[in-house]
């Protein structure tokens, strides 16, 4: 028997499996590995992402507040998903999909506080006194 001279049949052979810096099929977890162009695609989508809402405010594109203030909020929406998947890496396959759940469970608690908060500001201000500012300047 010959030995090899390859170090990595020898690594291949010893331990069943390649030594593997230049194994480009290895598994890695499925966290993508983004490329100069992925990073522009980026940075060019978050810029469109941050110009329109800018433009939509300063041009009163709209003539209702709330119309505008709805298509910001969607736009800032498709801003979080644009900076998870170009600049986070975070997609389903990555760690198994475990950063894909605590995403969720994060957005969930958020929802929770958030919508607990706005509900209980609401009903606090509904079941007020009514007073006005002449009352207000007589108490005491």
């Amino acid at each position: 028997m010959s030995a090899p001279t390859d170090h990595k049949a020898s690594a291949h052979d010893a331990h069943g499996h390649h030594d593997g810096h230049d194994d480009h099929g290895h598994e890695d977890g499925g966290a993508s590995h983004s490329t100069l162009k992925g990073y522009v695609t980026g940075f060019i989508l978050a810029v469109l992402l941050t110009a329109i809402p800018f433009w939509l405010v300063m041009g009163k594109v709209f003539n209702s507040s709330s119309v505008t203030a709805m298509v910001l909020l969607g736009l800032a929406a498709v801003q979080i998903v644009v900076h998870m998947i170009y600049f986070l890496h975070m997609n389903t396959r990555s760690e198994g999909g475990w950063s894909l759940l605590a995403l969720l469970f994060t957005i969930v608690i958020v929802v929770i506080a958030l919508s607990g908060s706005i509900w209980v500001m609401y009903h606090m201000n509904v079941n007020m006194m009514p007073m006005s500012i002449h009352d207000m300047k007589n108490m005491p």
